[in-house]
């Protein structure tokens, strides 16, 4: 089992490197579809996952100077807080509800692939900055990463070209760096809450590092649109798959009281 963990784990990484985001949405259900852990660890879990691989990412953007650190230290600090409180309210969501929203989440970003559009490249100089929908939007994409688990790059990337005017090239080196930042603040918001399998999640990252590192070598030789849309079509087929085996969830909306309803606890141990 832990032999395939640590495969699927460089394939995550290997989809995040071609693509450059998008693929970390895939932890989740590799760790609890696949390697059976309960939902809240394996988003809890995710995080590091998500953090730690973007970071490198962002260096080695870092190198080639598309990364400003500055628009990065601003969104991503909103985002850190957004993320902190987003882990804080999971402990008052069931598993099987982080996931609905996970597949929500899934779908949305199939439907952004899919549509094929890029965002543009050059921002308009003189067009202004929309401080007033860049704060919610970061502190939105924040409390995302903490309660399902997600890097956001796909909301990230088009919030910093039409909203704080940055260049496309820049914009994914610095959106790397803000979902390094905010994975970091949601994993500190489960810590105390969620026990973790440290040894597993360890190696899961360092897999997931070195199939992102081969992923970036990959992306200029394989046709980008071709590879969004297939993997869109993959997203959303997953997206529906996790909806189908949470759709107790819906039940339990219904049918649940707020004074019957019993703290939901669960452990990173692997079924």
């Amino acid at each position: 089992m832990l032999t395939i963990g640590l495969v699927l784990a460089a394939l995550v990484g290997l989809s995040l490197g071609l693509l450059g985001g998008g693929g970390s949405i895939l932890t989740v259900p590799v760790l609890v579809y696949v390697l059976g852990y309960a939902a809240k660890p394996a988003i809890a879990m995710s995080l590091p996952v998500v953090g730690v691989t973007s970071l490198v990412g962002a260096a080695l953007h870092w190198r080639l100077g598309n990364v400003r650190v500055g628009t990065a230290a601003v969104f991503g600090a909103l985002a850190m807080v957004g993320a902190f409180a987003g882990a804080k309210l999971a402990v008052l969501m069931s598993g099987a509800a982080q996931l609905v929203l996970l597949a929500v989440v899934m779908v949305a970003a199939a439907g952004s692939m899919l549509r094929g559009r890029e965002v543009g490249a050059a921002p308009r100089s003189d067009a202004p900055l929309r401080l007033t929908l860049l704060v919610p939007v970061a502190l939105g994409v924040g409390v995302l990463t903490g309660l399902v688990g997600i890097g956001g790059g796909f909301l990230v990337v088009p919030a910093l070209v039409l909203l704080a005017r940055v260049p496309m090239r820049e914009a994914v080196g610095t959106s790397l760096l803000v979902i390094a930042m905010n994975s970091a603040s949601g994993f500190a918001g489960y810590l105390g809450a969620v026990d973790f399998d440290w040894g597993f999640l360890a190696g899961f990252t360092a897999a997931a590092v070195v199939g992102a590192l081969a992923g970036t070598r990959l992306a200029a030789r394989v046709p980008q649109v071709a590879l969004k849309r297939g993997f869109g079509l993959f997203l959303l087929v997953m997206g529906g798959f996790v909806l189908y085996k949470n759709r107790d969830a819906f039940d339990a909306v219904a049918t649940t009281s707020p004074t019957t309803a019993a703290p939901v606890t669960e452990t990173a141990t692997a079924r």
